[in-house]
């Protein structure tokens, strides 16, 4: 580690092999707490380079555990996280109604580290137990058309990580990994990002394979379509603007998505919305994302997408999806 730290600190870049052994290394314990740290640090203070994402990247799905469910045609919502904004749980909530609208989700999942309340705060809250067993998430996208992947059952090279991300309590290069390295390797992804170079980051190493995907990042800052302003979206076919306008909605006001001070308050949010009592900026914002999900699998036009996601929330599908999930995990 110190040979790879003195090249950091000389503002070197390491090379995709040496960015994958480092984690590797790291999954294996064979460097101490500060080190980890300082490694970590470093990447605070610059730009990840390409090569290393991608090393970093390929690293931890080697490692992973992996969920077998090829024989589905699967979606994950997530975005990085790390993007200040405190926001409700939108991406989780549009995986709901991706999925009350028949399309099979794969939601990658973690506890909030930089927020509030991430994804797996607001599920547990809800009453969702975990599991990475590829059995029960089969049935759950068999009855419910989800399934939740909580990253550390899958991801047990970051046992090392883990505590000192949450003693940091700032992003780190980890949340511009979360959403590559789902477990269950789903054929498309919609995925949000905080800054504009790590879009374009994504839409290169993407477009490498053979994935579906929308990169998504608002130019005010948010990890996901917020509808404030304008957000850049990059696809395997197209590199656009999208509006309010492109969903056929009006824009709205930051506070409109504000997502509370607990996880509790985050919670009573999400279920009144998904409950079809949401705010029409909330509703809006939801049915915006899940409509890009429908969108990126079925090919259809983003405001049918809008239209279909707007259809499974206000009747009820994406709350069913949720019931039935509830349902099934307390059966573990």
């Amino acid at each position: 580690m110190k040979n790879i730290l003195n090249k950091l600190i000389n503002h070197e870049q390491l090379s995709k092999a040496q960015a994958r052994d480092v984690l590797v290394n790291i999954s294996e314990g064979k460097y101490n707490q500060s080190q980890i740290a300082a490694f970590i640090t470093v990447y605070m203070m610059r730009s990840i380079g390409i090569e290393e994402l991608e090393g970093f990247r390929d690293a931890l799905l080697e490692l992973c555990i992996r969920v077998d469910v090829d024989d589905y045609n699967t979606i994950d919502l997530c975005g990085t996280g790390g993007d200040g904004k405190n926001t409700f749980n939108i991406s989780t909530l549009a995986s709901f109604v991706t999925a009350g609208a028949g399309i099979h989700v794969t939601k990658h999942g973690n506890y909030g580290v930089s927020s509030i309340s991430g994804s797996s705060n607001v599920m547990e809250q809800l009453g969702i137990k975990f599991s990475n067993n590829t059995d029960h998430h089969k049935r759950c996208l068999d009855e419910a058309g989800i399934c939740v992947l909580h990253a550390p059952l899958f991801h047990p090279a970051m046992k090392n990580v883990a505590p000192i991300r949450r003693e940091l309590g700032v992003k780190t290069f980890f949340n511009m990994l979360g959403p590559m390295v789902n477990p269950a390797f789903p054929k498309n992804q919609l995925v949000g990002v905080f800054n504009l170079e790590l879009a374009r980051m994504y839409g290169y190493l993407y477009q490498k394979g053979t994935k579906n995907f929308a990169v998504l990042h608002a130019i005010d800052g948010y990890d996901e379509v917020s509808l404030t302003g304008p957000t850049k979206m990059i696809s395997r076919k197209t590199e656009t603007v999208l509006t309010a306008g492109s969903f056929g909605v009006d824009q709205i006001l930051q506070n409109a998505i504000y997502g509370g001070e607990t996880v509790e308050q985050s919670a009573s949010i999400f279920s009144k919305i998904l409950s079809g009592k949401g705010t029409t900026p909330q509703n809006n914002v939801v049915c915006a994302n899940a409509g890009l999900a429908i969108a990126t699998v079925t090919g259809c036009t983003i405001t049918e997408g809008f239209d279909k996601a707007r259809e499974s929330l206000m009747s009820g599908k994406g709350l069913n999806a949720l019931n039935k999930l509830r349902e099934l995990s307390n059966q573990l």
